[in-house]
């Protein structure tokens, strides 16, 4: 859903093969890649590595540190689905080998390009917030009902589950791109519905630059709070929707010619108040398809993966200090 359809729709890119082993999921590789080779391990496409330029890591989080190393062995370069690994030693690793065998590794931040963030880092760059010093950042869901199956909510945070580093992992990032390094972390991670894996967590980080960012995480909310508060000295920027992006692809859309991709409806957009007044904010567009555009770019021209592999790290070393 999220991968091939945005290969898809970069110029000089195509999937040649998928790796599944469940027959469902073979039988929608063929529907939505047409001409990709469909198979069930990974055997065959190390066999073949020199058929291929490009491996994209999209499995459970426990399996991405073992199968990025084996393309990296291979001088397949890498895009691994977040996090980058399960732990911060695995992660460095990762990062070193890649650098020692010249192989491009990159990690899939894609929500560094969601709208409202974009919209974000715009408003905090051109003043329209004044100086900006806070951000409050939320991904919530209300699933009262523990899920007996699918690895992310079954399993324990050490296996690679848990809401922390499944929806935590986009936001410490994005406080990190708007703010800069961190100095000091702490939070709480709680199981609520009382599985193995955390399903509610807060992060507050305080950055180098005197900023702090406040995450919240959930799967246990039945009040959901605004997606995101980006607070100045004369003005907050407040957005209460989700990027569509991920809606879109869900529903079988794709960029293309007559698409406008990436564009929020006006009565989701957000605003900015300055105490009684507000004023709604007409928003950058979403694009995630910009991250392989720029993982093209890098492989033709010989240009930087869109995202530095060792951010990911830093975001697996922060969260490390709150589990």
């Amino acid at each position: 859903m999220f991968h091939a359809p945005l290969i898809g729709a970069t110029p000089g890119m195509r999937v040649a093969t998928v790796v599944t082993a469940d027959p469902g999921r073979t039988q929608r590789a063929r529907d939505a890649c047409s001409g990709a080779e469909v198979v069930d391990s990974v055997e065959p496409v190390w066999e073949r590595a020199e058929d291929h330029e490009l491996v994209v890591v999209a499995t459970a989080n426990e399996s991405h540190a073992d199968l990025a190393r084996q393309a990296i062995e291979l001088g397949l370069a890498v895009v691994v689905d977040k996090p980058l690994a399960t732990t911060t030693v695995a992660a460095k690793d990762l990062v070193e080998r890649a650098a020692e065998a010249g192989v491009p590794l990159t990690v899939f931040h894609n929500r560094r390009w969601d709208s409202d963030f974009l919209t974000a880092k715009r408003l905090a760059a051109d003043g329209s917030l004044g100086r900006v010093h806070r951000l409050e950042s939320r991904f919530e869901r209300w699933r009262p009902e523990a899920p007996s199956e699918g690895w992310r909510f079954t399993i324990d945070r050490a296996s690679g589950g848990g809401v922390l580093l499944d929806l935590g992992t986009h936001l410490i990032d994005q406080a990190i791109q708007l703010f800069g390094p961190v100095a000091e972390v702490h939070g709480e991670v709680r199981h609520i519905r009382g599985g193995p894996a955390d399903d509610d967590a807060f992060v507050a980080l305080r950055h180098e630059g005197g900023q702090s960012s406040h995450i919240w995480v959930s799967q246990v909310a039945p009040a959901v709070g605004p997606r995101m508060r980006l607070i100045g000295d004369v003005g907050a920027f407040v957005t209460e929707e989700l990027d569509g992006q991920e809606d879109a692809l869900k529903e079988g859309l794709r960029r293309g010619p007559g698409v406008d991709w990436g564009r929020e409806p006006q009565e989701r957009w957000g605003r900015i108040i300055r105490g009684d007044e507000s004023e709604p904010v007409e928003p950058d567009a979403g694009d995630w398809p910009s991250f392989y555009r720029s993982v093209a770019s890098a492989l033709r021209e010989g240009g930087e993966m869109p995202v530095d592999p060792q951010d990911a790290v830093e975001v697996l070393r922060l969260m490390e200090q709150v589990t």
